[in-house]
């Protein structure tokens, strides 16, 4: 059991009704997980506040509350504490709560819009291949060196992340990569854990749905490199109009990667197919399975983070060289007939073209483009009209589709997307709601030599409808059709 006062070390407290030197046994923000002993944490949500839940919490047996709004009736025997924000108050009471596990590994968190989870994934990789014990907290998967665990979250909860830090503390884990995103920064997911570096990727359109303005959304990303500390790295890339701006006010060391500019990580491609890239990073060659200039900034990132944690170069080449592309990202099959297949978490304006332009400099220019793409529901709007007009500039043959509706009438949707299809290109589009028949279409319209790239959902393995998630997955059906 702990002490309830030490679980609140560094938070701050408006005010206490109660004793705060009281035995807890765990801290709970969903009162239905509540026993006896227990510690409350009533959380503001988007669209369920946990004041609300209190009365819950405490029939639950809950011994102390913690909240924004002390309730005006209090039950005898329960410590109440006034705090301004409990989200805040929840993560630094689950550091306190696990002990702090992020001070007992070198912790790596990677933010921006595109690129998070392949740098993560790659950086777990790497450096299991070079015999380290690794901790991996991704949109994909979490892992404790072996041992897979699913993840629901791009950040998960504070409580989480504390917990599966201290397990692998437990587990004598040396590092952990983690994505931060902007939802968990906002937050406070990630406040009180200690980074030892941080990696910006790039900014581009995405979840307006949630941040008000595109400001709002950097300067959110910008907070993650504000509270890293003096001993820290920052690493940015510098290509990026607010790579400069991530890092400005950050007490971390910074530094820079680049193709297009100088900066202390450098990298050129000098060959590019579809079997992978040649590049030169820092006047070295290097042969990488990965593909396209996207690519090309992810090897640089991993390559940067490996340098600035005391790898050695030529161990960090060799390992490079030999990673292997991450699960739903620019993931190709090819049919018996020489089609080739591509699956792509692209599900922004940006991610979109990038894999695009990848593929139409990589083909010989004889071949077709058709692209298969929809937009999820119950989210940004405005990348619709944007999405469809990337699609259907740099393809051949594009399809609209499902992707994840959600609550929204998928037609709609589609509907919205297609207001952005210039005139030009009102003839190289199709609709077709059903995202399997959507697939299926494109193969037919495929010929030997032909591209087909299926973009949105990546490694995702459903489709959400209406509150309910059903078995989907685009490599499943594209193989499917090649069989």
């Amino acid at each position: 059991m702990k002490i309830l006062k030490d679980i609140l070390y560094k938070v701050p407290v408006n005010g206490v009704f109660g004793d705060t030197n009281i035995k807890v046994n765990e801290i709970h923000f969903d009162s239905r997980k509540v026993s006896e002993n227990d510690v409350f944490i009533a959380l503001k949500g988007v669209t369920v506040d946990g004041h609300d839940f209190i009365d819950k919490a405490l029939s639950n047996n809950a011994v102390a509350v913690v909240c924004e709004k002390v309730p005006e009736e209090r039950k005898q025997g329960v410590t109440y504490v006034e705090v301004s924000d409990s989200s805040e108050a929840l993560a630094m009471m689950s550091s306190n709560y696990y002990d702090n596990p992020s001070k007992k590994i070198k912790l790596v968190g990677v933010t921006g819009t595109n690129g998070k989870t392949t740098i993560t994934t790659l950086l777990y990789q790497l450096f299991m291949n070079l015999g380290r014990r690794v901790g991996l907290l991704s949109t994909v998967k979490i892992m404790i060196n072996n041992s897979e665990f699913k993840a629901t979250h791009t950040t998960p909860d504070s409580l989480t992340i504390n917990k599966y830090l201290s397990q692998m503390v437990d587990e004598g884990v040396e590092y952990c990569f983690m994505e931060v995103s902007s939802h968990g920064i906002h937050q406070n997911r990630t406040l009180g854990l200690d980074f030892v570096g941080g990696v910006f990727t790039n900014l581009s359109h995405d979840h307006l749905d949630y941040h008000s303005t595109f400001a709002e959304y950097r300067d959110v990303k910008k907070r993650f490199f504000d509270q890293l500390s003096k001993d820290a790295f920052a690493l940015t890339n510098i290509d990026d109009k607010n790579g400069t701006i991530m890092v400005q006010n950050t007490k971390a060391k910074k530094q820079t990667y680049a193709l297009k500019t100088l900066g202390d990580f450098k990298a050129k491609i000098l060959e590019k197919s579809f079997s992978g890239s040649l590049l030169t990073i820092n006047g070295t060659e290097v042969w990488s399975k990965l593909i396209g200039d996207f690519n090309a900034y992810n090897v640089l990132a991993i390559y940067g983070v490996a340098e600035l944690l005391g790898i050695e170069k030529l161990d960090v080449l060799r390992g490079v060289s030999g990673l292997d592309s991450v699960s739903g990202r620019f993931q190709y099959v090819v049919s018996p007939e020489k089609i080739t297949a591509i699956v792509d978490y692209a599900h922004t304006p940006d991610a979109l073209k990038n894999v695009l332009e990848t593929i139409n400099n990589i083909r010989t220019g004889n071949e077709n483009v058709i692209t298969v793409v929809g937009c999820g529901g119950d989210r940004d709007k405005t990348k619709r009209p944007k999405m469809a007009h990337i699609a259907s500039q740099l393809s051949n043959q594009t399809i609209f589709t499902s992707d994840n509706p959600r609550t929204e009438d998928p037609q709609i949707i589609i509907d919205e997307m297609e207001a952005g299809v210039s005139p030009e290109n009102y003839k190289k589009t199709l609709s077709i709601l059903d995202r399997k028949q959507a697939i299926k279409t494109a193969y037919k319209l495929a010929d030997s030599g032909d591209i087909i790239l299926i973009a949105g959902k990546g490694h995702e393995n459903y489709q959400e409808v209406n509150g309910e998630r059903r078995h989907f997955d685009d490599l499943e059906e594209i193989k499917m059709c090649f069989n």
